[in-house]
């Protein structure tokens, strides 16, 4: 089924009066996005106003992007380059549903019906797992519980601004080891939706940002979201627990961090054998490769696109390489407390 050709990039009227461009959300999802936010609307002379924490900016957050009816457009950002994807989701007959598709270049489009997500690529099979979340710019942690990220990131509400002509709520998180970057979250105050966000070096450095083109809230789902309830999709892979039965262990990772999937694949140019391991805090992924190589050994080598930290490694008659979201110093760090069985 070719969903990608229904989706094209949405136009932006700048002089659309605000009840036009975005509809409000029926009084029932209203009470519910708000769920956990306490905003008076009135001002009581004898009761203290209360103001909403950066933890309750969050949670409302994650309760918006479940039941709201949406169509917006966002711009990912990294060395100076722009990738525009295109954004929909809705909740219809029970189901919640959603697409993000990146519009420039090959086919690459995410499908997610309840806890079944589907990936389509032009030059991969598609392929269906189950999950709560897309993987993809957006991370998957604003959806859940945020239990585990309060473990490992402090929540700060720093001020308001305004972000696509609306008010908006930055919210920082920032690692509680320093082991990881900091993201700063600004927050649609009307709907509690992501307006922008940013991840942020150690010293203050901007990395990767991803800023919204484009919001639309509406009562009803979305016609193309719609068509989904008869879409033909893979069916989901089944998935096994992960474990690694590798002759190498990494002894050493930020704390917060989970064993997420193990995978052994042979790279037929070379006849080697890759394995990897992969990891996730809630937030961000880190995987590590592993496979033997003849070459001398080497001291480490960084590569850096965007907030992504490619670090590489020979030694002890393997090459070692770890990528993820994080300070190339926490890298090294994972690499080097690699051993070798």
């Amino acid at each position: 089924m070719a969903i990608l050709a229904f989706i094209t990039m949405p136009v932006f009227a700048q002089n659309q009066a605000p009840a036009q461009q975005n509809q409000e959300p029926d009084q029932e999802q209203h009470q519910q996005q708000n769920q956990g936010l306490e905003q008076p609307l009135q001002a009581d002379a004898s009761q203290p106003v209360k103001i909403p924490t950066a933890l309750q900016w969050v949670q409302r957050l994650s309760n918006s992007l479940k039941i709201l009816n949406f169509d917006t457009s966002f711009v990912v950002v990294r060395n100076n380059r722009a990738e525009p994807y295109r954004w929909l989701h809705g909740v219809d007959a029970g189901k919640e549903m959603e697409i993000i598709t990146l519009l420039n270049g090959p086919r690459k489009e995410s499908i997610r019906i309840e806890n079944v997500v589907s990936y389509f690529e032009s030059d991969n099979q598609p392929y269906s797992v189950i999950g709560p979340s897309i993987s993809g710019p957006i991370p998957g942690a604003l959806w859940g519980s945020l239990e585990k990220l309060q473990q490992t990131y402090d929540f700060i509400g720093v001020g308001k601004s305004r972000i696509l002509g609306r008010p908006a709520q930055l919210i920082r998180l920032e690692s509680k080891d320093k082991q990881r970057f900091g993201y700063w979250l600004w927050l649609d105050i009307q709907s509690g939706l992501l307006l922008k966000s940013a991840i942020i070096s150690r010293d203050g450095e901007l990395l990767e940002q991803v800023q919204f083109t484009h919001l639309s809230i509406t009562e009803q789902s979305h016609d193309i979201l719609k068509q989904l309830h008869s879409a033909d999709l893979p069916k989901p892979v089944e998935k096994s627990e992960a474990k690694s039965d590798f002759s190498w262990a990494v002894n050493w990772l930020p704390q917060g961090f989970e064993l997420q999937n193990a995978n052994r694949n042979r790279l037929s140019n070379i006849n080697e054998n890759v394995e990897s391991l992969l990891y996730n805090d809630g937030l961000v992924n880190v995987s590590v490769y592993v496979s033997r190589s003849e070459d001398a050994g080497r001291a480490p080598s960084v590569t850096q696109t965007g907030a992504t930290v490619l670090l590489s490694q020979l030694r002890d008659g393997y090459e070692i390489n770890v990528v993820g979201k994080i300070p190339a110093n926490t890298a090294l760090t994972i690499a080097d407390s690699i051993n070798f069985n």
